[in-house]
């Protein structure tokens, strides 16, 4: 491989190299390869490993020609954490990268395994920077090229309100300004951010949803009461029910694992898969598409489909608490 430096816009470069902790942010660099590889090619085959399982010989397996010489993505995350001899094989295939194999490797930076990250950085890989937001200053930034990101006005004054509103974590964040623009049209101030989230709103939706999922249906319909009475718009709660029925759906057609691996796979936080883990006790495969299907009825409703929100959500939070409960 050439040892010039790549372009940051060759999504297609032989081989990525995404540095940094941010959980988010490598995601992103993994999803915008991939995007782009399958647009080059819509039957790119995706293979996506942490440090255990690529051991030695594995990434020669991997790299092998076909017959029929397909596109391939190589995701190898946690490549700090990888042997030294299936760095040893990663180097050696540095020197020649295979046409029309992407190799993404997601490292963490820092002292361990720095000889690998040294060594793509000699080889010409491109680059994407994953830095851990530790500032207020970086994750109001972060803000604000989401916004951008999506085509929209948001003020400085809104800006600032979503992170005080929402806290350090990223994908919230990120949560928080997609719901923003899916639901509010024109400039987003901080008046519509203090609707939506000051004093925490979203927590009194995920409170609603939480009670929902785990069958207790006049807790739920009491904190349903309560966030309505608070001024919680009613889009929030749809939203925050979905969010619990498909995660619970997702968790429960995934594959065993560590919450890490877990985290990683269905994207989202440890601490989550935790608790989704809980409540998923009692759920089947038809609780989790009755449920979906309540929660979307609920959702046309207080969009202007039916004539009263508020009855439209009671009757969701019903439907999920009796869906939580089919097997019990």
């Amino acid at each position: 491989m050439a040892t010039r430096k790549t372009s940051p816009d060759d999504l297609l470069a032989p081989v990525t190299l995404a540095v940094g902790q941010e959980d988010l942010l490598l995601d992103r660099a993994v999803q915008e390869v991939v995007a782009a590889a399958r647009a080059a090619d819509a039957d790119t085959d995706v293979r996506d490993l942490n440090a255990e399982q690529l051991q030695p010989g594995t990434l020669a397996e991997l790299t092998s020609p076909s017959l029929f010489a397909e596109r391939k993505v190589l995701v190898v995350r946690n490549a700090q954490d990888l042997s030294a001899d299936t760095i040893k094989d990663i180097k050696a295939y540095l020197a020649a990268p295979i046409e029309e194999i992407t190799l993404v490797l997601l490292h963490a930076g820092g002292a361990k395994g720095k000889g690998l990250l040294d060594s793509a950085r000699k080889a010409g890989a491109r680059e994407v920077a994953c830095p851990k937001t530790t500032k207020p200053a970086e994750r109001l930034t972060f803000v604000r090229q989401e916004f951008r990101a999506l085509g929209r006005s948001a003020t400085p004054e809104a800006c600032q309100a979503l992170v005080d509103s929402i806290g350090s974590d990223l994908r919230e964040l990120a949560s928080a300004v997609s719901q923003l623009t899916a639901d509010v049209e024109g400039t987003i101030d901080e008046a519509i951010v203090g609707r939506y989230y000051t004093g925490r709103a979203e927590a009194s939706s995920f409170n609603v949803a939480d009670r929902a999922v785990e069958g207790r249906a006049a807790e739920a319909l009491e904190a349903l009461r309560w966030s309505l009475s608070t001024g919680v718009p009613p889009v929030l709660i749809t939203s925050a029910l979905a969010q619990g029925v498909r995660a619970i759906g997702k968790l429960s057609s995934a594959r065993g694992g560590r919450p890490a691996d877990l985290a990683r796979e269905l994207g989202m936080p440890p601490w989550k898969i935790d608790r989704v883990r809980q409540q998923m006790r009692g759920w089947t495969p038809d609780g989790v598409s009755l449920a979906l299907r309540a929660v979307a009825e609920a959702d046309a409703g207080v969009k202007g489909g039916g004539d009263d929100p508020e009855y439209a959500l009671e009757k969701a939070v019903v439907a999920v608490a009796r869906a939580a409960r089919l097997r019990r």
